[in-house]
């Protein structure tokens, strides 16, 4: 018997050990949102990260096995990485299989200069130009890697903090870029099953590395301060008790209730329980 690659014991761990808490999500997901039709040229946006990682590695199998043909392109912005950062994403790359095209940007230099909310506005400049490059590659989607936690998370926060209830949408089009449109693979992933997959297979993948996080060790950027990690830890929390409230809140957010709320938005327009009282 011929000992498997380093690349095939990772695609192996995949359909084999994680199948039920990766595979299976994450072809629901696709099927169960239509996120990729026949003809689709998709650019997987990888930022070095595990979750984008793993999309491109989920992406590329369905690729080689799929009845229904699409293409990829697995695209990486470099903002303005240090030297280590680069070469830890090219290194995984190179581990994974992964074929990545990669350009520079100086985003990281004009989020520095800017002021105000780093996070933000780093988060709208990279979409703009992964959408821009991925547009001349001749691909009419992106596709992100925001898993199950993402989603739910960010519903709380809009709760929270918002004071609206605001989930994220697993697939949308772009309003700058037409014909373009973003999909979300990973929505039905849980995180705890990608944190899995990475250290069973021995993976170092770097995390957020701007100027801003660069220089925090892996304790201060899982527990730091900001509006998610607090929404984490109130999670985490919550799970002690209620094990399901992750999965309880994510399917919520498929099943909302209209009758029974005073008002909500729709495509910006107010509406009320008054209007049909």
């Amino acid at each position: 018997m011929r000992e498997f690659t380093a690349v095939e014991q990772i695609e192996r761990s995949i359909d084999k050990k994680f199948r039920a808490a990766l595979w299976k999500p994450f072809i629901t997901a696709i099927k169960r949102y239509e996120l990729i039709r026949e003809g689709d040229a998709v650019a997987v946006c990888v930022s070095g990260g595990k979750d984008s990682f793993l999309l491109a590695k989920l992406a590329q199998q369905l690729a080689r096995r799929t009845e229904v043909p699409f293409t990829l392109r697995f695209l990486t912005m470099d903002p303005g990485y240090n030297a280590e950062n680069r070469a830890k994403v090219e290194e995984n790359a190179g581990k994974l299989g992964i074929p990545l095209e990669i350009f520079k940007t100086d985003i990281f230099d004009a989020v520095a200069a800017m002021g105000g909310s780093p996070c933000y506005m780093c988060a709208r400049m990279r979409r703009g130009n992964l959408y821009a490059k991925a547009r001349d590659m001749g691909c009419n989607k992106i596709a992100l890697a925001h898993h199950l936690n993402d989603v739910v998370e960010t519903t709380l926060m809009g709760v929270f903090y918002g004071a609206q209830l605001q989930a994220m949408l697993p697939k949308l089009r772009s309003a700058n870029f037409a014909g373009m449109e973003l999909i979300r693979p990973l929505y039905m992933v849980k995180e705890d099953a990608v944190r899995a997959w990475r250290d069973y297979n021995g993976l170092e993948f770097i995390r957020c590395a701007c100027r801003f996080t660069e220089y925090c060790s892996a304790d201060e950027l899982e527990n730091g301060g900001g509006k998610r990690q607090e929404t984490k830890r109130l999670l985490r929390e919550l799970k002690k008790t209620n094990p399901e409230v992750e999965e309880r809140i994510f399917r919520s957010i498929h099943n909302v209730k209209l009758d029974t709320l005073p008002g909500y938005k729709r495509k910006g327009r107010e509406v009320s329980f008054l209007d049909e009282y």
